[in-house]
């Protein structure tokens, strides 16, 4: 082998074994916070290190402390994260050792991954998916302009690589990552280091097959093995599958079988219950690398220089980082969200001469305009594409408009559909996705909560999803119990989303405008029973189309009736959203009290204006709380609460809440599903009960 890159190898693989032993010795020390390290995986994490380019993306997981040493991170880096330190460049002390997110331009970007195993495979083919899109987009403009250049090189073209656990292949979210990469061909490595364990439980008991015989099962998807602990092998299978990938564009899987030489993490420790050390041991990669190095022309005085010097270096770096500054408390304040340039009302809500559409065209308009202006802008999700267009019609015609590369069906994927918006994002795309009903949301929670919400906030502001989830949402129509849900009190409970439940297509148009351009994840609920206002008394989710240049921000509510405040008369506001809005009009109408009923639309549940919500009660001195979600537990008795303790003191009576009724879930028959959801009559009574409180 060329002598300059097993000296590079041999100089990383020493580099993350004298970390590992120094770990262990300053165990007191380091074991602080958690880590895991990659000792015993240390030669195959080198031999993909050394090859990635500064235009790839990498996906590590935690224990692949030699794959970012091999990159080009130093020790002291790695050191600054492993304490939990002020200048951590991945994360700035908020998560662990070897979770990196890393934007510098002379590396590979990793976005961020959380700890939870496995789940990182959706997002880095995110990425895939979005150079697949990108290289179409490229190959399309090349054609138009009659330019050359616009393609990038094959020996150039960038590929994602990501690292997985043999235990975690066993997720099913691995499955759909897998899938879709097998069925779009997409550019990305899936590394499986193999050490035969979970945590405590070994493959034997957890695992019918390995990853190489897995990946069999999907067409598309070229799998090898090799022996992880072999450098030569390693670098050179490695080196083949990655020019493939580069120039042919389609995926592959590397099962490398590799020994565990130390504990699963520093608080697991491997005597407790392993079984098989002293067989792991004679599997050591380090003498192996060393023996390599003999047969290629070194010598043991420069294979001892070579250790010696990875040692002393280590160490002093573990001196340095030691001393640097911990974070202080302001520091837990920042890049919860990134800055959005949509503050302020702008364009025509409501033009001249303006018919009044459905709150589903307004929708459909907002994202055609959107996707005309920018090449960047997709959509997909099940059933959006060209032959349905979505089961509300909600993406009718955009396919046929815009293509089938830009508004695509997925398989029955939820986590697929949210978590790869994280790599679209990380690549420059703005992905509008969407969950078909809001009951199905659920196997996309986890990427929701994991991946998406948390990654502008665990970089450090490096990697803010930049993504817009349209989820269809209520009860109408007997839609019955996996069709009709309210699920908003479980999404608004995830911090780092920003969510939207408007009550009119105004509304909707301009909040997927702001959406479109506030680089942050949006979740929009959107109420099936006003989509095409089919439902008695939902007129007025119609709207006038507002122009093109129209964008509402978050987090400003509307007062659609505003009263005057009333010394000698009985006042009450309502604060609602969605469907509650036109409940809370309606009644107030049929009571003959707009007048004396403040109606206030919160529009966005996070942000959310307690500005406004607090003036409008401090002035009526009653309030009522309308919620389609069950009445216990949920995000409106939180606001239920907010309100009653900031305004207590002007308060005549305890803040009310209707909602639904607390049953496990909302059934078919008509009959019952009216007995389930609040309506306008029951609203009147409340209204009425309040009144004479």
């Amino acid at each position: 082998m060329n002598k300059e890159v097993l000296k590079k190898a041999f100089h990383n693989v020493s580099t993350a074994k004298a970390l590992t032993e120094l770990y262990e010795e300053n165990f007191k020390v380091v074991s602080k916070y958690v880590h895991a390290t990659s000792r015993g995986h240390e030669v195959i994490q080198t031999a993909i290190g050394m090859q990635l380019q500064p235009q790839d993306y990498a996906f590590p997981y935690y224990r692949d402390d030699s794959m970012l040493l091999a990159i080009g991170m130093k020790p002291y880096e790695l050191m600054l994260q492993v304490l939990a330190k002020k200048d951590d460049p991945f994360s700035a002390g908020r998560t662990y050792y070897s979770h990196p997110s890393l934007r510098d331009d002379d590396k590979p970007k990793i976005p961020h991954q959380s700890s939870a195993t496995g789940m990182q495979a959706i997002p880095a083919t995110g990425v895939a998916m979005g150079f697949y899109y990108k290289e179409g987009l490229s190959e399309k403009l090349s054609t138009v302009l009659n330019e050359t250049e616009i393609a990038i090189s094959s020996t150039e073209a960038p590929f994602v690589v990501c690292s997985l656990g043999d235990a975690s292949v066993t997720e099913g979210e691995i499955a759909e990552a897998f899938q879709m990469a097998a069925l779009k061909q997409l550019p990305i490595l899936y590394l499986v280091q193999d050490n035969g364990w979970d945590i405590s439980a070994n493959a034997a008991e957890t695992r019918a097959q390995n990853a190489f015989e897995y990946a069999q099962g999907f067409h598309g998807l070229e799998a090898v093995t090799i022996d992880g602990t072999d450098f030569e092998e390693s670098y050179t299978t490695l080196e083949n599958v990655i020019e493939t990938i580069r120039t042919e564009r389609r995926p592959f899987l590397v099962h490398a079988k590799v020994p565990l030489l130390n504990h699963h993490t520093s608080g697991v420790r491997m005597e407790w219950y392993r079984d098989d050390l002293e067989e792991a041991q004679g599997r050591d990669p380090y003498p192996k690398m060393i023996e390599l190095l003999l047969n290629n022309g070194f010598d043991k005085k420069e294979i001892e220089d070579m250790t010696a010097f990875a040692k002393a270096e280590v160490h002093k770096d573990f001196d340095k980082a030691q001393q640097a500054e911990d974070p202080v408390p302001a520091d837990l304040f920042t890049h919860d969200f990134a800055p959005t340039p949509i503050t302020e009302e702008r364009g025509e809500r409501a033009p001249k001469d303006g018919e009044k559409v459905v709150m589903v065209d307004c929708a459909l308009f907002a994202v055609e305009e959107l996707m005309r202006k920018h090449p960047e802008c997709l959509m997909y999700g099940q059933d959006v594409g060209g032959r349905l267009g979505g089961v509300f019609r909600e993406a009718a015609t955009l396919a046929q408009k815009f293509g089938d590369n830009r508004v695509f069906n997925t398989p029955i994927q939820e986590a697929f559909i949210v978590g790869s918006t994280v790599g679209m994002s990380a690549v420059g795309l703005k992905p509008i996705v969407e969950v078909q009903f809001a009951d199905y949301i659920w196997p996309g929670l986890n990427q929701l909560f994991t991946e998406v919400s948390r990654s502008c906030y665990l970089s450090n502001g490096k990697w803010p999803v930049s993504m817009i989830l349209r989820v269809p949402i209520g009860a109408y129509g007997s839609g019955g119990p996996y069709h009709s849900s309210s699920v908003e009190s479980v999404v608004t409970n995830i911090r780092g989303l920003k969510i939207a439940y408007p009550s009119n297509g105004a509304d909707l148009k301009g909040l997927l405008k702001a959406a479109y351009y506030d680089p942050n994840p949006v979740v929009i609920f959107e109420h099936k029973g006003l989509y095409w206002s089919k439902v008695k008394g939902t007129q007025g989710a119609t709207s006038v189309m507002p122009d093109e240049d129209y964008v509402l921000p978050f987090g400003k509510a509307n007062v659609l009736q505003e009263i005057w405040k009333q010394e000698d008369e009985e006042t009450i506001a309502i604060i609602t959203y969605g469907m509650g809005v036109h409940w809370a009009m309606n009644a107030s109408a049929e009571l003959g009290l707009q007048d004396r009923v403040e109606v206030v639309d919160l529009r966005t549940l996070h942000p959310l204006d307690y500005e406004t919500v607090f003036k409008s009660v401090k002035k009526c001195g009653k309030c009522l709380v309308i919620t389609e979600e069950p009445s216990n537990n949920g995000f409106s008795r939180g606001l239920q609460g907010s309100i009653q303790e900031e305004c207590f003191q002007y308060l005549d009576a305890p803040v009310m809440l209707i909602g639904s009724e607390n049953m496990p879930a909302i059934p078919l028959n008509s009959v019952l599903e009216q007995t389930m959801i609040p309506s306008t009559e029951k609203v009147k009574k409340k209204i009425e009960a309040l009144m004479a409180y």
